[in-house]
């Protein structure tokens, strides 16, 4: 329950889940998430044409704001091993304007990993970017309501973990604020 004012973090990192796949429905999946080095790896082993042992870990964070928004109100890392950073806060921009928004790993930026947003109402509509050096990037959103911001970055497993790969998967969600609705005046004109 969120009983103060402000924008408020909140953040779950969840304990690693095991998942086999068929070479192809792994394939697919790197493909999608745009995890082109673990393509390039898997290709350099000679390990395209095999299935994978996968161990993944969510990161997941979603900002909730009490009251009036206020530009100097901020996310913050909350440590997690693969975090979304919003470097502005989302409920005091408007639909239409940037979000700048930083991807680190283990506290450290990560250069081209890709970041998708996505809006609730139009999910399939995908607004998408790869990190700079820094792990930035800013993400024009459309429309206002509730947005997720995913990212996924893999690594090799442990020698003990029994997996081939370990992967992080990162989301940040918030709400932009909706345009006011404009009421027709007198005479049909708004």
């Amino acid at each position: 329950r969120v009983a103060a004012p402000g924008l408020h973090v909140i953040g779950y990192f969840g304990k690693p889940s095991r998942v086999e796949m068929a070479a192809d429905k792994f394939n697919a999946y790197l493909q999608e998430e745009g995890l082109d080095g673990v393509v390039a790896a898997r290709a350099r082993l000679s390990q395209s044409e095999l299935g994978a042992r996968d161990l993944f870990t969510r990161c997941a964070k979603t900002l909730v704001l009490l009251g009036a928004p206020s530009p100097d109100q901020r996310d913050r890392a909350l440590g997690c091993t693969l975090e979304l950073v919003a470097e502005r806060n989302p409920y005091a921009i408007e639909p239409g304007q940037t979000l700048p928004v930083r991807l680190t790993y283990e506290g450290r930026p990560i250069q081209g990993a890709l970041v998708v947003a996505m809006n609730r109402q139009r999910a399939s509509e995908k607004i998408s970017a790869r990190s700079d050096q820094d792990g930035r990037v800013r993400l024009l959103l459309p429309l206002g309501g509730t947005w997720l911001i995913k990212a996924v970055h893999m690594v090799p497993a442990a020698a003990a973990a029994n997996a081939d790969w370990a992967s992080y998967w990162a989301s940040l969600t918030f709400q932009v604020p909706m345009p006011p609705a404009t009421t027709p005046t007198p005479g049909g004109k708004s």
